[in-house]
């Protein structure tokens, strides 16, 4: 089906474009007709020769879909029917997947689908969290307001996921820089001062040797090295995703000195705020422990999530098995087994996510106070080394001199 460019008033006078598809532009003239719109200019959209590589698509923003979800819940309570907000956001979408991926939603629910099952189509964009909320909220008649909680919790969880990357980035960049200069040296700078030193002759001192001959190894066998380095890549990204890979590396992530803190850190402010979104929006306890199982981004953390779910599905409590857990703290416990005693569990998991969101906040800047000095004395130390051994033997040759 052609898609067409469009631009035209209102009845109000207001000028809008827009981006339709349809059989003819006869039959588009009568679709904004009966939408009170005055076609002012239409034409057909020029094919887009990369349409279909998918690679070269833009891929859709996490602030594309809060945009979106607030401005949709807006409309809905605005009172404005379903497919006529989906029309509209999907003509002025800007991002050229997103458009797409409305249009076909908006075409699944005209075809009579359920809000949920059209999102459902789309994993890549719209995840079991969202379907599953929308879900509820359909059934209960309370869609905007569940849209407008799911802006909410994905723009926070968004702002802790920044928080984490954001810590990581500045120990990265600086390891990397380390890295980069020390090869750089080792393979253009060594070999000059060595060709040097093998001119004047004599023996070198221990350190300025073990440096040379470390440089003549890396520039004899770099292509081994590089092949060992991708093969050992692509080996632990294999490991990674066998059951028993993923189990052991995120068990030693979350012992890990310091990052293992945060990542516990992060996983409880996860869990609560997903958990306790999900109750205040009416999705079943056990639904909702399901997803926030699959949302958890560490095996440990998601198996104790599972097994306290299989423990409520019994009839048990959800305190209980957290503990036995021994992912969550004892605090978080003792306060789930408050909420769920006086009946105000999602208010209690709402509370401890904020609490425990401000603990990341501490925790990221304890991490990166911490990690910012052994970076710099690692850099330093390494580099310093390096310029000393290759110093020494001009110290040498000076003082022989003297």
């Amino acid at each position: 089906m052609p898609k067409y460019l469009w631009e035209g008033k209102t009845a109000k006078g207001t000028l809008q474009k827009g981006e339709n598809e349809a059989p003819s532009e006869a039959v588009l003239r009568q679709m904004l007709k009966g939408r009170n719109v005055t076609v002012l200019k239409i034409k057909k959209k020029p094919k887009d020769i990369f349409e279909n590589v998918a690679f070269m698509q833009p891929g859709v923003k996490t602030k594309d879909i809060i945009l979106f979800t607030r401005q949709f819940s807006t409309m809905i309570d605005s009172g404005l029917p379903l497919i006529q907000g989906l029309e509209i956001l999907s003509s002025q979408e800007e991002n050229k997947t997103f458009k797409k991926i409305l249009t076909q939603i908006k075409q699944d629910v005209e075809g009579g689908s359920a809000f949920a099952e059209a999102l459902k189509k789309h994993p890549g964009v719209f995840d079991n969290l969202y379907v599953n909320l929308v879900a509820a909220g359909e059934m209960g008649g309370i869609l905007d307001t569940i849209l407008q909680r799911l802006a909410a919790y994905i723009e926070k969880n968004a702002k802790l996921v920044s928080k984490v990357k954001g810590a990581m980035v500045y120990p990265t960049t600086i390891m990397v820089i380390a890295i980069v200069v020390i090869i750089i040296m080792l393979v253009f700078v060594i070999p000059v001062f060595s060709s040097m030193f093998a001119d004047f002759g004599g023996e070198l001192p221990g350190l300025t040797q073990m440096v040379v001959n470390l440089s003549d190894f890396l520039r004899a066998n770099w292509y081994i090295l590089l092949g060992v380095g991708i093969g050992l890549f692509f080996a632990f990204k294999k490991f990674k995703k066998t059951d028993k890979g993923e189990q052991i590396i995120d068990k030693y992530l979350l012992k890990a000195p310091v990052v293992g803190d945060l990542l516990k850190k992060v996983a409880v402010a996860k869990f609560t705020r997903t958990l306790g979104t999900m109750i205040s929006s009416g999705v079943p306890i056990l639904d909702g422990m399901e997803v926030v199982a699959k949302t958890a981004g560490n095996r440990i953390v998601e198996d104790a999530i599972n097994s306290t779910r299989q423990s409520v599905s019994e009839g048990k409590t959800i305190a209980g098995p957290l503990e036995e857990s021994g992912v969550f703290p004892p605090m978080v416990c003792q306060m789930v087994a408050v909420g769920e005693s006086t009946g105000a569990l999602d208010a209690m998991l709402e509370k401890i996510a904020a609490f425990y969101e401000e603990e990341v906040d501490a925790a990221v800047e304890a991490l990166t106070s911490l990690i910012e000095p052994f970076m710099m004395i690692f850099l330093g130390g390494t580099v310093g080394t390096m310029l000393a051994a290759m110093y020494l033997p001009i110290f040498k040759i000076a003082g022989a001199v003297e």
